[in-house]
């Protein structure tokens, strides 16, 4: 009989994990990967490699690159366009890769339209942000932006392996902030 409550963590965990891959691609792997490399995070079967050192190393690398880029004017918007299909990616996978003992008819249509969608949402709010820090600022707050989105990245993917249910009420208050803020720019013009 399927245990609904560990399905539930796993789908609170990965819906954690994607909503980070919202803010950075390749953070929220990064940790998910050492935590199951460390034994903290069982993955479902198929996505060991996940926790392998050379997948480590590469997403270390890339994690490195990806936070530098995004305080380079203007590559920091190109890498809002590009990333939004690989964030959405990486919110699949991250979401699958540790679904474990779920059936895959379950998995990935939970993977993909909650990890995947979850993933999109924070990375279309994130983009939404830089812009119209971009217009206020002339582009000048966007190393505040990018800081905060690498340090709510870290957080939210942090907590998604060690609290699953704090990373869902991170991710909330943030949106309504974000989505306050909108309202309040939109008032202004």
């Amino acid at each position: 009989m399927p245990n609904v409550t560990e399905w539930m963590m796993a789908i609170a965990i990965g819906i954690g994990l994607a909503a980070a891959t919202g803010f950075r691609v390749f953070l929220p792997l990064l940790v998910a990967g050492a935590a199951a490399h460390w034994g903290a995070l069982p993955l479902a079967d198929g996505f060991q490699w996940l926790s392998s050192t050379p997948t480590l190393m590469a997403l270390g690398t890339a994690s490195i690159v990806e936070v530098t880029a995004y305080y380079i004017p203007g590559v920091d918007h190109l890498l809002d366009v590009l990333a939004a299909p690989t964030a959405m990616a990486a919110g699949i996978i991250a979401t699958a890769s540790v679904m474990v003992d779920v059936p895959p008819a379950i998995m990935w249509p939970v993977a993909i339209i909650v990890g995947g969608g979850t993933a999109a949402a924070t990375k279309v709010t994130s983009a939404v942000v830089r812009a119209k820090s971009s217009l206020l600022t002339a582009g000048l707050a966007n190393p505040i932006v990018s800081t905060a989105e690498t340090l709510g990245s870290i957080v939210i993917a942090a907590l998604a392996v060690v609290v699953p249910i704090a990373s869902l009420i991170v991710l909330a208050v943030w949106l309504l902030v974000a989505r306050r803020r909108r309202r309040r720019v939109l008032a202004k013009t």
